[in-house]
């Protein structure tokens, strides 16, 4: 499929605005906390404690955990986000696939994104965000006819409209890509 074919695809669906970025409740980057802040290294802040702590050795949950990831992901820290990620007990969790993928292909692996997201959506194959960041970097490796694919199967699952569908088709659209 030629570009301007998948322009003419999603183009009539520009973005009114994002919905929900995935894992908050806005459509907007995460805000920097203390753990992107004051925190250092692979280490995440404790509201409890009110200290920077390792994940490794915290209570923190894995929401808080999850937060955190995004948040290094977004602030270009992409070896402490994987180093929180190893922390998280269950690395089989679709959640955790995802974001080894995008921090992965963040880093230039295209082929290890590839695989986690291959994993996240084997493991749900309604996984939404797995399916946006694929198509994500499918759309800077040029491959917009596989991302066009993904951006379809994401509608067809019920995300039309939602921050995985409307992220990706601007991927789409316009070629940039996403960094949360």
């Amino acid at each position: 499929m030629r570009i301007a074919t998948a322009l003419a695809l999603v183009l009539p669906l520009s973005l009114p605005g994002l919905a929900l970025a995935a894992g908050s409740e806005s459509d907007d980057p995460p805000k920097p906390t203390p753990t992107t802040q004051t925190c250092t290294g692979v280490q995440v802040w404790d509201d409890k404690t009110q200290k920077c702590v390792d994940p490794k050795k915290s209570a923190l949950d894995a929401d808080t955990l999850y937060g955190a990831v995004r948040e290094l992901a977004y602030a270009g820290r992409y070896t402490d986000a994987q180093a929180v990620l190893a922390a998280m007990p269950d690395q089989g969790d679709d959640r955790v696939l995802t974001y080894w993928g995008f921090t992965h292909r963040k880093m230039g692996h295209a082929e290890l994104a590839q695989a986690f997201y291959d994993k996240a959506i084997a493991h749900n194959p309604d996984n939404l965000l797995a399916r946006s960041y694929m198509g994500q970097g499918l759309v800077a490796e040029g491959r917009i006819d596989d991302a066009i694919t993904q951006w379809r199967e994401i509608k067809a699952r019920g995300g039309e409209g939602s921050w995985a569908e409307a992220s990706l088709r601007e991927a789409i659209r316009t070629g940039a890509t996403y960094s949360y």
